[in-house]
């Protein structure tokens, strides 16, 4: 097992890791649109926060080794489905033509107030 951090994405802001790699897979804490350098939320609606929270999921990504070509599934957990259009479209511009396998959930809250919260699952490079 090993641990991921970057400082190019949100320190964790309670007892768990950015990513676990381990058994070849690299397992991702749900990401919510943290600003790395303030750790403050971005202000804006749900797709400015999708578009933080993937930024921030890519840079853990980075920090393994590998890229959003590697995510084989993946979680969105959103505040309203109201949002779901808006970020579904930017979830699928990021990933240019890649398509991990997805869920996504209505929660009733996110932590910070956040809008979206998204993990993943990756495969490691043999």
């Amino acid at each position: 097992m090993k641990i991921i951090n970057t400082i190019e994405a949100p320190e964790a802001i309670g007892p768990y890791s950015q990513a676990v790699a381990s058994g070849g897979f690299l397992f991702l804490s749900g990401q919510i649109a943290l600003n790395p350098q303030t750790m403050t939320l971005v202000n804006g609606d749900a797709a400015i926060q999708t578009k933080r929270v993937l930024l921030n999921i890519e840079a853990i990504l980075r920090a393994a080794g590998i890229d959003k070509r590697y995510v084989l599934k993946s979680t969105v957990f959103l505040k309203k489905m109201t949002d779901f259009a808006m970020v579904n479209k930017i979830y699928e511009d990021f990933f240019e033509g890649h398509r991990p396998a997805r869920s996504t959930v209505e929660v009733a809250n996110l932590p910070k107030g956040a809008l979206v919260e998204i993990e993943c699952v990756a495969k490691m490079k043999d």
